[in-house]
């Protein structure tokens, strides 16, 4: 294993995070803090505990997850995205590196910038409501499964993106959309039985039903299914980035 290539590439993508850390860190602070004004205290105040949890607190990790899911997915798919684009990805290429190599540097800048915007939410999060994580060791887990699962996400989309406007579909028209409907706001246990079935579709809701668990101690859906559906997806990422490499999908042309 070639770490001091993936070190640099890290460091690379890194460097560009830092560049606009400000903007990339005031927006998620921003946005959480009138999602709690909205929803925590307005709304918030006129509904009652949701499985005897107050409203305000059970949509911390539906909101964590809703902007991890884009945030991820965005930060993978622009940084191999730029080298596609500018025509560096040839020297990487041309390296002596492997395929896993090159998408641990990429991938981990990325995961790591999404890490720290799930952080920064948790604790703003924290000045609104009373948050209580009944078990820190799988919410850590989940936490990572979910940001490293989508920014491999996000490599794939960038990858197959052959536009900046295609980079913003996936995650504007598609993911958004389902953690929206996934149960951030709301359990989908509320839901008529037809609809409830209808989201047991959403991968999604899978996500944050686990994530949710981990704080509270209390899921739409069995714990151990969430686990095994990240799983799934994460192996499936894996398997498409594999392909990627193999044939040159998009890389060599």
């Amino acid at each position: 294993m070639n770490f001091r290539s993936i070190l640099a590439i890290y460091k690379f993508e890194m460097a560009r995070t830092f560049r606009t850390l400000g903007e990339s860190l005031a927006a998620p602070v921003l946005s959480t803090s009138l999602y709690f004004i909205v929803f925590g205290s307005a709304i918030g105040s006129r509904i009652s505990d949701i499985d005897g949890i107050n409203y305000g607190a059970f949509i911390v990790p539906g909101l964590i997850m809703l902007t991890v899911l884009t945030e991820s997915i965005s930060n993978a798919s622009f940084g191999i995205y730029m080298p596609r684009f500018s025509g560096t990805i040839y020297e990487i290429l041309s390296a002596p590196l492997s395929f896993v190599e090159i998408v641990m540097g990429y991938v981990g800048a990325a995961a790591t910038k999404s890490l720290m915007v799930g952080t920064i939410i948790l604790i703003t999060a924290s000045f609104f409501v009373d948050i209580q994580i009944q078990h820190p060791f799988w919410m850590i887990g989940f936490f990572l499964l979910t940001v490293i699962s989508f920014c491999l996400l996000g490599f794939i989309i960038g990858v197959w993106a052959d536009g900046f406007q295609k980079l913003q579909i996936v995650p504007s028209l598609i993911i958004s959309p389902l953690a929206f409907l996934g149960g951030s706001f709301y359990s989908i246990k509320m839901l008529p039985d037809f609809w409830y079935k209808i989201s047991l579709v959403n991968p999604v809701v899978y996500l944050i039903s686990g994530f949710r668990w981990s704080f509270y101690g209390t899921s739409d859906i069995d714990v151990t299914t969430c686990l095994l559906m990240i799983l799934i997806f994460l192996v499936l990422c894996l398997t498409v980035i594999g392909w990627i490499f193999k044939t040159g999908y998009r890389l060599k042309s």
